[in-house]
């Protein structure tokens, strides 16, 4: 909307044009989000401990978890205003690939937000089933899939770039369906299993969403694409101003959620935040970038995998929890431990998948 502005004062005073620069509002956008989430954050703790909207803890949860319960919950919807604000208020809205991602974010935070209503306000602990909360998000992915392959006007935009190898892909033809479905529910559920102590979950999201941002302006610009032998997708580069968006949202959620946290998530904010950055990796044809600087999401999602076929094939578990972040607790590590030691691992994981760009 403000782009729009801009756009038409730039006819009477030409400095208005400065905003044309994707890198100016991408940079608008993280600072908008993070003042948005700054200024509603304090309100909506406020609502959510007024409402007695506290989070629930597992008796077979480390003890330390104990003294979390009643932590005002949902707070993930903080991040949901201050992400589409912004996105609104600094991108092109004319730019499909804008709605896609923002209606992706939203799609999985909708359904995220009905989970956590069931069992935080109408007290019903087994929220929303597990087979509506797949079919749903298994809507949102399939719909934003079969969108994207409808408008894919080259084969680029549909093939599976292999990264670190010079101008290696895989055509998918119609597969490109399946795998950017696979992809956005899979990291939807990867951020959501990873979003269970404070601040673990968010900084990794904001870290990888920086990262996206770089990949996205790069397929956005034929020239840049071409001299990094990337897919040239036109237009995706005005994702980058959602990227920023999910930035600054996800950077003022932490000033709140930081350990010792004053309000947690929610599946409202962990089922979005993932559905985001599959979605943005789909756009950008970095499915398998997003894996590797994903890693901590993949890490704990695999464990949870392995813990369940152990126990149910062996009758043994491998770990003492999971997710990971909780066997690390079990084992004596403390909490904010365990909490820095990720992050710095995301850090490396991040700088891996960016060296994508040049190494091939």
């Amino acid at each position: 909307m403000l782009l729009a502005l801009a756009l038409w004062l730039s006819q009477f005073e030409s400095g208005f044009s400065v905003f044309r620069y994707l890198t100016l509002r991408g940079i608008l956008g993280v600072l908008t989000a993070l003042i948005i989430s700054f200024l509603v954050g304090p309100a909506m703790i406020r609502r959510l401990q007024r409402y007695k909207i506290g989070q629930t803890v597992r008796d077979d949860g480390p003890e330390t978890h104990l003294a979390k319960a009643g932590t005002p919950t949902m707070g993930g919807a903080l991040m949901l205003v201050a992400v589409s604000l912004s996105t609104l208020l600094w991108a092109d809205l004319s730019n499909r690939y804008v709605w896609v991602v923002l209606l992706v974010t939203l799609g999985a935070g909708l359904i995220g937000f009905i989970d956590d209503y069931k069992k935080l306000v109408l007290r019903d602990p087994k929220g929303l089933a597990a087979r509506y909360k797949y079919l749903g998000l298994s809507l949102v992915a399939l719909s934003a899939a079969l969108y994207l392959y409808a408008i894919a006007e080259t084969p680029a935009e549909t093939a599976l770039l292999i990264p670190y190898l010079k101008e290696v892909s895989l055509p998918l033809g119609s597969g490109y369906v399946l795998l950017s479905y696979l992809v956005i529910v899979g990291a939807s559920n990867a951020v959501n299993l990873t979003d269970g102590l404070d601040g673990l979950a968010v900084l990794p999201t904001v870290l990888v969403a920086g990262a996206l941002a770089i990949f996205v302006y790069a397929a956005g610009h034929a020239d840049f694409a071409a001299y990094l032998k990337i897919p040239y997708v036109p237009g995706v580069g005005e994702v980058v101003v959602f990227c920023g968006a999910l930035v600054g949202a996800g950077l003022g959620f932490l000033w709140f959620n930081a350990y010792p946290a004053l309000v947690f998530m929610g599946d409202v904010g962990a089922l979005a935040l993932g559905a985001a950055l599959g979605a943005v990796a789909v756009v950008a044809r970095q499915e398998i970038v997003l894996f590797i600087m994903g890693g901590v999401f993949v890490l704990e999602t695999l464990s949870v995998m392995v813990q369940v076929a152990s126990f149910k094939l062996r009758g043994k578990r491998i770990f003492r929890m999971a997710p990971l972040h909780h066997h690390f607790e079990l084992k004596g590590w403390p909490e904010p431990r365990v909490i820095v030691r990720f992050w710095i691992l995301t850090v490396i994981l991040v700088l891996i998948g960016l060296a994508s760009l040049k190494i091939r």
